[in-house]
């Protein structure tokens, strides 16, 4: 059970450092040769290795955005001491404020997970969205704080 917990603990860190942008955290909890492959309505991403995963992640997490993403319902199997699948129910909302746009929906997330050195990580992360709903927004939101206005890099739109 002390391993399932980990396992739990590692990707709400995930969630939370994506959120907050914290790309020297987030590399931590990945494995080296990551392999990341996301579907949504109007996109599919796939990425190799920690480096180009963080690159590219930057570019989205950043002070022209605004993401809220949660993690659901935990299905974590394990396969042996040191390696473990989990599926995951997310429900997220992500705001481009340079194009006043807000997506929503929510995605099932399929992880594998690998346990270096005592240190559960991810070794391959997916998701396929469920729905996805794309707004135009008449208006930027009229925001009383914004930790990525004030953390995140600062990007050309």
């Amino acid at each position: 059970m002390m391993d399932i917990e980990a396992i739990k603990q590692l990707k709400h860190a995930y969630f939370r450092c994506i959120d907050t942008a914290n790309l020297a955290e987030l590399g931590t909890l990945f494995h080296d040769d990551v392999h990341v492959h996301f579907i949504g309505g109007t996109y599919e991403w796939q990425v190799t290795g920690r480096e180009q995963y963080l690159a590219n992640i930057g570019q989205s997490f950043n002070a022209s955005s605004i993401g809220h993403h949660n993690g659901h319902q935990p299905e974590i199997q394990m396969l042996s001491a040191d390696e473990a699948t989990g599926i995951w129910y997310l429900a997220d909302h992500m705001w481009l404020l340079g194009h006043n746009v807000l997506t929503h929906g929510t995605a099932l997330y399929w992880d594998r997970y690998s346990k270096v050195d005592g240190r559960w990580l991810i070794r391959e992360t997916r998701y396929e969205r469920l729905y996805e709903i794309n707004e135009a927004l008449a208006a930027a939101p009229q925001l009383s704080s914004h930790y990525l206005g004030v953390h995140g890099a600062k990007v050309e739109s």
